[in-house]
């Protein structure tokens, strides 16, 4: 080789890349009125900025969708996980009804329009909510593992995140077991 360069076709060598698949963490955060209780979102956003520093520490990327008011609403979409999401989580506060079915089938389409993108792409889904919801039918299948984390806390308990857990095809834990 001359200059590094190659002088005849053995000096070529062909090399696959050995860069891993992305990893997406598609995060949904119900931040309804009703998990104001019992601190049950202050809880939780101390477990969403230990999230998005895992985020950032293994260059993951993220999608931030915020169930709140009348609709979802996106906050992030597939960018690299940055600082910058823990200044959105100071100013997260909760209000409004519960589109978490809303932001689960917004969710479902774009999981599929981003897969057909990214196929290599490993997709990873976090749903967090307290499980109060008026009916638990009618749930997308969003086909990626995934973790939802019941924030329900108070002397009385619907339990209706394990079943949106079950309906989901997901993992279920509560807040206080992790």
């Amino acid at each position: 080789m001359l200059g590094g360069r190659p002088q005849r076709r053995e000096d070529l060598v062909y090399r696959l890349r050995s860069r891993s698949a992305h990893e997406l963490w598609l995060v949904i955060v119900d931040a309804s009125a009703s998990t104001r209780r019992h601190q049950a979102l202050s809880d939780a956003k101390g477990l969403l900025a230990q999230l998005f520093d895992d985020a950032y520490r293994q260059r993951a990327r993220m999608a931030l969708l915020t169930a709140s008011g009348q609709s979802p609403k996106w906050q992030v979409q597939g960018l690299k996980a940055a600082k910058g999401l823990n200044h959105w989580l100071d100013g997260l506060g909760a209000g409004g009804g519960t589109p978490l079915l809303a932001a689960l089938t917004e969710a479902g389409h774009w999981l599929v329009d981003r897969r057909k993108r990214y196929p290599a792409e490993q997709q990873r889904l976090l749903v967090v909510t307290d499980g109060r919801l008026k009916q638990v039918s009618g749930l997308p299948q969003l086909d990626c593992p995934g973790l939802l984390i019941d924030i329900e806390r108070g002397p009385i308990r619907l339990g209706r995140a394990s079943e949106l857990a079950t309906g989901l095809q997901i993992d279920y834990r509560h807040i206080d077991s992790l």
